[in-house]
């Protein structure tokens, strides 16, 4: 009966018995083969992104050609031009926009004075000896 249901089965009972729950047979060399299979993918990837940087590279040459060609100025170049006649322009105005903290203001810190010294300073000399008195 047993030579009957391999020949039925065609030489699949080990195949038969992984599907039923088996042990499966463990390759010694697993991890190695993993190891080289992400080694491969790594270079793989270096070499793809090699590539494009290299092709971006051209087109950088190309679209300098053309800006050199046409007089035609990147954006970073457009925008910090625009910032400086900005500035240029409103050095002198009314409205221009204000900076932080102006130069030498702000640095120390100076000690208020109060109210009654502001006033002593602007009354004539027996008043003020009275008010310090």
């Amino acid at each position: 009966m047993d030579f009957v249901m391999k020949q039925a089965l065609g030489g699949a009972t080990k195949d038969m018995g992984k599907m039923l729950g088996g042990d499966e047979e463990k390759d010694p060399d697993a991890e190695k083969k993993e190891e080289e299979r992400l080694e491969a993918i790594r270079q793989a990837e270096e070499e793809r992104a090699g590539k494009y940087a290299k092709m971006e590279a051209e087109r950088e040459v190309m679209r300098q050609g053309i800006r050199d060609k046409y007089g035609i100025k990147k954006k970073e170049e457009k925008e910090a031009e625009a910032m400086a006649a900005m500035e240029a322009q409103a050095e002198g105005s009314l409205t221009r926009p204000k900076k932080a903290i102006p130069a030498g203001c702000g640095d120390e810190e100076e000690e208020e004075e109060s109210i009654l010294d502001t006033v002593l300073k602007y009354l004539p000399g027996p008043l003020q000896d009275m008010f310090k008195k």
